[in-house]
């Protein structure tokens, strides 16, 4: 197992660790990279890594539609929204590995998701190695 210590610059973010997760692949791996988020205010997504306003217009929708301030919310903290956001996005990807590389797309990109920073973030990897010889 494998830990990433990602620091997020704003309150809301998407991070590109594509390159930090891929440079952690063993050498010639067949199998699987499992991610996890152990955060409950930051997940982990696969999205568009060419067009930066993807990113950008990803967060803007979140945010209209919802509502930091939303008199619904209870939780004392403050950050109801984040907890939303992040649930939302998800606190784990499951990512092919091909002969020790990611399995991509060939616009696709992983994200961490922050939605309550900035702060200093960790994500695991799990590698997981096919049974089957390719």
């Amino acid at each position: 197992m494998v830990t990433l210590e990602i620091k997020t610059s704003s309150h809301d973010e998407f991070v590109d660790i594509t390159a930090r997760v891929a440079e952690k692949i063993p050498s010639g791996l067949n199998g699987a990279c499992l991610l996890f988020c152990p955060h409950t205010t930051a997940g982990l997504t696969v999205n568009e890594n060419c067009d930066p306003d993807v990113r950008h217009d990803l967060l803007r929708k979140l945010d209209r539609l919802i509502d930091w301030n939303s008199p619904e919310f209870h939780h004392c903290e403050g950050n109801s929204a984040a907890h939303l956001k992040a649930s939302l996005m998800g606190f784990s990807l499951l990512l092919p590995v091909r002969r020790g590389r990611l399995a991509l797309g060939r616009w696709q990109g992983v994200y961490l998701c922050e939605f309550d920073g900035s702060r200093t973030r960790t994500v695991t990897i799990q590698f997981i190695q096919d049974s089957e010889p390719q």
